[in-house]
């Protein structure tokens, strides 16, 4: 097991600046597994302010089952910028906001291992989890996916598995679980 010593906490909160982030990778293994695409959306005051979104070139080649789960190509990586390249820009673009993500555990281990491992920088930004609050706002669906949520909200999902629209769709997510849970009578963040 990977400690990541100097990592984020994660918090059950609702800030209105915050910076969305989603990634693709090759596998579900931080530190095995390579990063091929990732995006990050910045809000203020719940308004989009910025985009950053980029393939990233692995070294392996992007298996079949990948492929057909994102729609990303070999082809389409073959001419996109480095790990390395790509994780100090994003680094520089997250500064230092609160990061919110589906299941975003996955996402900032891969990004806090790679951050480490190739620019010896630390991802120590806190994070909120829309899955841990659609757990508390949502305990009667089915299971709790971002697809799932978002089609009970009537959210489209058009377009999910691509780093960029995953972000969009769990924005959209995380502003109406937000509303719910504050909309009831006894909600407490405490």
């Amino acid at each position: 097991m990977t400690i990541r010593e100097h990592k984020g906490k994660s918090l059950f909160a609702f800030p209105s600046d915050y910076t969305v982030v989603d990634i693709e990778t090759t596998g579900l293994i931080a530190g095995a597994c390579e990063i091929i695409e990732v995006a990050a959306l910045k809000y203020r005051n719940e308004k989009l302010r910025d985009v950053f979104s980029t393939l990233i070139k692995p070294v392996a080649h992007i298996d079949r089952f990948i492929t057909r789960l994102t729609g990303i190509t070999d082809a389409m990586v073959e001419n996109a910028p480095n790990v390395a390249d790509v994780m100090r820009a994003f680094y520089g673009f997250v500064e230092k906001d609160i990061i919110i993500g589906h299941n975003v555990n996955f996402d900032v281990d891969f990004l806090y291992d790679n951050l480490l491992s190739h620019n010896g920088l630390i991802l120590d930004n806190s994070f909120v989890d829309t899955l841990r609050l659609a757990r508390k706002a949502l305990p009667h669906l089915p299971n709790h996916k971002q697809t799932t949520i978002a089609e009970y909200y009537g959210i489209a999902t058009d377009g999910a598995h691509r780093a960029t629209r995953d972000c969009e769709i769990c924005n959209a997510c995380y502003i109406n679980i937000k509303n719910a849970l504050l909309s009831q009578r006894d909600f407490n963040l405490g």
